[in-house]
C-alpha cells in the first residue's frame, strides 16, 4: 500500500522540512487520515512503506533524511536529488 501526502503541518513559524510535524494523506484504497512525523518516518524507513507527493509526471517519492544532528524527517526525492515538494503542499 502507498500513500499520497496531500497536506502538511509545520511547527510554529519555521519553514524547513525538519519542522513538519504532521502529514495528511490519502491511501491507494481511498482512505484518508493524518499521521505525525515519527509514525510516517517509521512506516517508510522500518516498514518499507511508500509515500509520494503529486501525480503523473509530477509524482515524487518521499524518503527519510537522517541528519548528522537531530531527528530523521521526510523529504521528496526525484531525479536523483532531494526536492522541496512537501513544502509546496497546503497546510492543515
Amino acid at each position: 500500500m502507498s500513500f499520497e501526502i496531500t497536506h502538511i503541518r509545520l511547527s510554529g513559524m519555521y519553514e524547513g522540512h525538519e519542522y513538519i510535524t504532521h502529514y495528511k494523506w490519502r491511501s491507494d484504497s481511498g482512505d484518508v487520515g493524518s499521521s505525525d512525523k515519527s509514525t510516517m518516518v517509521d512506516w517508510i524507513d522500518v516498514k518499507k512503506g511508500m509515500a509520494y507527493v503529486g501525480s503523473g509526471a509530477q509524482r515524487a517519492r518521499v524518503g527519510v533524511v537522517r541528519p548528522a544532528q537531530g531527528l530523521p524527517y521526510l523529504r521528496t526525492y526525484a531525479d536523483g536529488q532531494w526536492t522541496n515538494n512537501l513544502l509546496s503542499l497546503p497546510r492543515f
